[in-house]
């Protein structure tokens, strides 16, 4: 009785959460969203930049020692029970190798890696040591992404996928002002393994890798451009990708060149299609007997799982072992996604179509 008690008393209290790495802009609406939650508290923050610590310590509401340099360290001094990463996504195996050493769940903001063989070691990490690694997009939280989902697969609805268009993008990074040091990777053909093409094509490869059950696409088409050489020089801003399935395809659309914010989903059956718009709330159909398009709105939409509602949700149960990483957020997936980027980075390189192997 004693036991359950003490077992019971500590799954009530919040997960110990870390954050690797402060480079990536989203790691500040992730310390806004996680103030007043219950699920989990913040206990330190590495980085190694001082000055990145200093600005983020307060939003954070850490003290001085709570603020490490040293990765390693950190872990091993307060001993998270889970990690959220905002580094470059070319860091992203570092910070996964020291968390599965130490058996620390991590989550890193999309896509997993700037290549497969970055992928791999992630891969290989977490494999070795059965640590669980989330991949977090923002679309993963849309409702009316498992709406669609319901549509093509447990109910049917509409038939087999026949084609499926992504489309990703805003007005480019510099545009909508991200913070310097965000920017400075951001346009880093290295630490972030492309510009619009690594930036928003993963979102369209995810969830097309998703809606086709983990299946990998037989070949790979890309066109990738700089608009805006004078902001962008080493990297593209504007991408195109091609996706050959056996029986489908998939189009995504990655822009940094476009004049508003758009993360729209649009996909074709053999009976029917969904369109899901920005924001998860809202989503067109039109199924076998609809005499038009139907609209549905947020009432209409079934809420998700409090497991699965955001991120933060979703790395507690992941750090409490109630839920393992699956689906759009699970390795599986990732890395085809990460094998898909890669082969249009080539694409787009060279002016081939890439047979995947």
């Amino acid at each position: 009785m004693l036991l359950a008690t003490l077992v019971s008393l500590a799954a009530a209290q919040p997960v110990r959460v870390a954050i690797a790495g402060l480079a990536h802009g989203h790691v500040a609406g992730f310390l806004h969203n996680a103030r007043g939650r219950s699920e989990i508290g913040l206990v330190a923050l590495y980085d190694p930049d001082p000055a990145l610590l200093a600005k983020y310590a307060k939003p954070a509401g850490l003290a001085s020692d709570m603020l490490f340099t040293d990765l390693g360290k950190m872990l091993d001094t307060v001993k998270p029970e889970a990690v959220a990463t905002f580094t470059s996504t070319y860091d992203h195996p570092m910070v996964v190798e020291a968390c599965a050493q130490r058996h620390i769940p991590v989550m890193m903001e999309k896509p997993l890696a700037v290549s497969v063989a970055a992928a791999r070691r992630i891969q290989q990490a977490a494999n070795r040591t059965r640590t669980p690694v989330i991949v977090n997009y923002e679309t993963t939280w849309y409702r009316n992404h498992a709406a669609v989902w319901k549509m093509f697969h447990p109910q049917g609805a509409a038939g087999a996928i026949r084609k499926m268009v992504a489309m990703d993008g805003h007005q480019g990074p510099k545009e909508i002002h991200v913070q310097p040091e965000f920017f400075a990777w951001l346009s880093d053909p290295v630490k972030n393994g492309a510009g619009a093409l690594f930036d928003f094509g993963c979102y369209g490869a995810n969830l097309m890798t998703w809606l086709m059950d983990n299946q990998r696409p037989l070949k790979v088409t890309a066109i990738a451009q700089t608009e805006k050489p004078q902001i962008y020089a080493r990297v593209d801003d504007e991408a195109s990708v091609l996706l050959e399935y056996p029986k489908a395809q998939g189009i995504i659309q990655a822009s940094w060149d476009w004049p508003f914010n758009r993360k729209d989903l649009e996909v074709y059956g053999e009976r029917g299609y969904a369109i899901a718009t920005t924001g998860g709330n809202d989503l067109r159909v039109r199924l076998p007997g609809d005499r038009a398009e139907q609209v549905r709105g947020a009432a209409d939409l079934p809420a998700l799982p409090a497991d699965a509602h955001d991120s933060i949700s979703y790395l507690a149960a992941v750090a409490r072992g109630k839920v393992k990483p699956s689906g759009l957020s699970g390795l599986e997936n990732n890395m085809i996604v990460v094998e898909i980027l890669e082969a249009a980075r080539e694409s787009a390189r060279t002016s081939r179509t890439i047979v995947l192997q």
